[in-house]
């Protein structure tokens, strides 16, 4: 596989080269997507369009302290469960009796190397056709929650549907801010991804996985761009409305996982 920051070379007998993927998950993250999509063989560029940063501290420490009270602990991003577990006390177990909800494998699996128990996880069905509160709502929704206090763990704001629902089944549920989301400040080789996408759209294939992170583009770009010759993968409809906004003129809507990216990847992009 060709070096994450270099552009790809000819492809095999004279084929055009594969197109490369541009992830743009927050720099924590991206790392690990590159080495999914390696051993997919595929090729990747890093282009991060969100900045996080951790908030204080002190909201995620106190809900450590209570955390036993807790039925439910809904984790809305991989950067939710690193923040929140980083205020940690040594040597805290997770309580027997708390779940830990989520909707992406990201967050499941950085939950699991968390030393939350898998019996204790609760996310969307393997099959489900999307990954989102909508899909985790069912798994949820046959436990009794009258009385019930949950928490939300994500950062700076977020959508309302699951805390809403959970309310309306009866539960008393509250929120924590562990991390803040930006405009990223991009770094020259970030910068030499992004001046490489604009100018060959053909050879390039967005991986867009937050709508927010849509937004930056244009101020990130400096300069105007005919988005309609880009090609993007979304992982969820909200983000592929984002790109079709934008102008994005080939927008394939994927589950937020290595292989399913990899098989889109493979389809008609022209």
């Amino acid at each position: 596989m060709p070096d994450p920051a270099t552009p790809a070379g000819d492809g095999p007998a004279g084929l055009p080269p594969p197109r490369r993927l541009i992830l743009t998950r927050p720099r924590a993250q991206a790392q690990e997507w590159v080495q999914r999509m390696a051993r997919l063989g595929v090729p990747c560029d890093v282009l991060p369009l969100l900045d996080i940063a951790p908030l204080d501290p002190a909201p995620a420490r106190e809900a450590w302290r209570r955390l036993p009270a807790q039925s439910l602990l809904m984790f809305v991003s991989p950067n939710a469960v690193e923040h929140f577990f980083a205020a940690r006390p040594p040597g805290v177990p997770w309580p027997a009796g708390t779940l830990a909800a989520t909707v992406g494998p990201g967050s499941a699996q950085a939950l699991l190397q968390q030393g939350v128990p898998a019996a204790l996880l609760r996310q969307p069905p393997a099959d489900a056709s999307s990954l989102d509160s909508e899909h985790l709502w069912p798994v949820l929704a046959s436990n009794d929650w009258q009385g019930r206090q949950a928490l939300m763990v994500r950062g700076d704001g977020g959508r309302e549907w699951l805390a809403d629902r959970l309310r309306e089944a009866g539960a008393i549920v509250d929120a924590i801010s562990v991390y803040r989301r930006a405009a990223p400040q991009l770094t020259p080789p970030e910068r030499g991804v992004l001046d490489r996408a604009l100018d060959a759209p053909q050879s390039h294939v967005w991986l867009f996985s937050s709508a927010e992170a849509i937004d930056h583009l244009p101020a990130l770009a400096g300069r105007p761009v005919d988005w309609s010759r880009a090609c993007a993968i979304a992982t969820h409809e909200r983000i592929a409305q984002r790109a079709q906004q934008l102008g994005v003129g080939h927008v394939v809507l994927t589950r937020p996982d290595a292989d399913a990216v990899a098989a889109a990847l493979q389809g008609p992009w022209d």
